[in-house]
C-alpha cells in the first residue's frame, strides 16, 4: 500500500508577546523546564519571526497571527487546538489545561473558513468539560492519504475518543503506550514520532516491545523506513518534525537542538529524499514542545 504523504505548503503560526513556559502544564510535559523571564519572552518572538521567514523564504505560505495577550502561554502551539484535513474537514479540540482552552480563537477560525474549502468544522471543545482531551496534531500523528492515524495513549489523548473521531473521520487508529526512563507516559504523539513521505522517525525504545509489530506493521504497509530514535534523541526533540511542500520540493522542518542531535548516518538517510531545514526555536523548547508544534498545516483547498 504504498501511499504518498500530503505535505502542506501553507500553514498557521502564532507569534507571542508574552512568552512564558506554562506553569499549568509542568506536571504531565518531561520536556518542560521553567523560563519565564522577560529576556526569554523577546528571545522567543524574535525566534517565532525568523523561523516564519525562513520558511516563507523556502516557499512555505506562512500566515502568522499575533498574541498579545498574557493568558495563554502556550499559544505559540496551535497545532493542538485545530487541525484540518483533506476531506475538507476542520476540527477544534477539547485541551487537557483550563488556560490552553483560551487558545481557540474566533478569528483563526473565521479566516480558515473564509480562505479555504471548509465542508465541516466539528468542534469538540465542549467535551473538556466532561473530562475527555484530546489535542490536535499533538496527540495524533496522522498519514492523512493512507487514512492512519497514530496515537499515544496519556492525560491528554482519551483513547474512546481518539476511536471514535478516527471511526468518523474514516482513519484507522493505531493506539499505543509510550513512557520516558521514569515510567511517566509521552504527553504528545509528535514529540516520539514523525511522519514523512518515505520515511517514519520514531522513539521505539520508549513503547513496549509486545506493540512494535503494530506500528512496525503499519509502516512496513505504507512503505516508510523506520529511522529509530534514542530516548536521549527524542528529549532533544528529534521526533518533534514536519515535513512540508516547499517551492523546490518537500523539506523537513526541525529544530537545530534536533539537528545537533542526529547522527550523520540519520541525516544521510532522510536526506536522500527531503531537504532538511534546521531553524532555532531554543527558546520555545523550554515550554516542552519544538518546531512542528509550532505548525499548524492546512489541508484543505483554497478557495476559487
Amino acid at each position: 500500500m504504498k501511499t504518498k504523504l500530503i505535505a502542506p505548503g501553507e500553514i498557521i503560526m502564532i507569534r507571542p508577546h508574552h512568552f512564558i513556559s506554562n506553569p499549568e502544564t509542568m506536571t504531565d510535559n518531561a520536556f518542560q523546564v521553567a523560563a519565564n523571564s522577560q529576556q526569554v519572552g523577546q528571545l522567543a518572538y524574535q525566534q517565532v519571526t525568523d523561523a516564519a521567514a525562513t520558511l516563507a523564504a523556502a516557499g512555505i505560505i506562512v500566515h502568522l497571527f499575533e498574541d498579545s495577550g498574557t493568558t495563554t502561554p502556550d499559544s505559540v502551539f496551535p497545532n493542538n487546538w485545530f487541525s484540518t484535513h483533506c476531506s475538507g474537514e476542520l476540527i477544534t479540540y477539547p485541551m487537557y489545561v483550563p488556560n490552553r482552552r483560551l487558545e481557540v480563537r474566533q478569528d483563526i477560525i473565521d479566516f480558515i473558513q473564509r480562505r479555504y474549502q471548509v465542508s465541516q468544522h466539528r468542534n469538540l471543545t465542549n467535551l473538556a468539560q466532561h473530562g475527555q482531551f484530546l489535542e490536535g496534531t499533538g496527540s495524533m500523528v496522522i498519514d492523512q492519504q493512507a487514512g492512519i492515524a497514530y496515537a499515544v495513549a496519556s492525560k491528554r489523548t482519551d483513547a474512546a475518543l481518539f476511536q471514535q473521531l478516527c471511526h468518523e473521520l474514516g482513519y484507522q487508529p493505531i493506539l499505543f503506550d509510550a513512557s520516558d526512563d521514569t515510567g511517566q507516559p509521552v504527553y504528545h504523539t509528535n514529540v516520539l514520532m514523525c511522519l514523512a513521505e518515505h520515511f517514519v522517525l520514531i522513539g521505539l525504545d520508549m513503547v513496549p516491545k509486545a506493540q512494535h509489530s503494530l506500528l512496525l506493521d503499519s509502516f512496513a504497509a505504507t512503505e516508510k523506513t523506520v529511522i529509530e530514535l534514542s530516548t536521549a534523541q527524542i528529549s532533544h526533540f528529534c521526533g518533534n518534525a514536519i515535513e512540508l511542500k516547499a517551492k523546490n520540493g518537500n523539506v523537513l522542518a526541525l529544530s537545530t537542538t534536533a539537528y545537533n542531535a542526529l547522527t550523520a548516518e540519520q541525516i544521510k538517510l532522510m536526506a536522500q529524499s527531503t531537504q532538511l531545514l534546521p531553524i532555532d526555536v531554543s527558546s520555545i523548547e523550554s515550554a516542552g514542545g519544538s518546531l512542528r508544534c509550532m505548525i499548524a498545516g492546512i489541508h484543505l483547498k483554497r478557495r476559487p
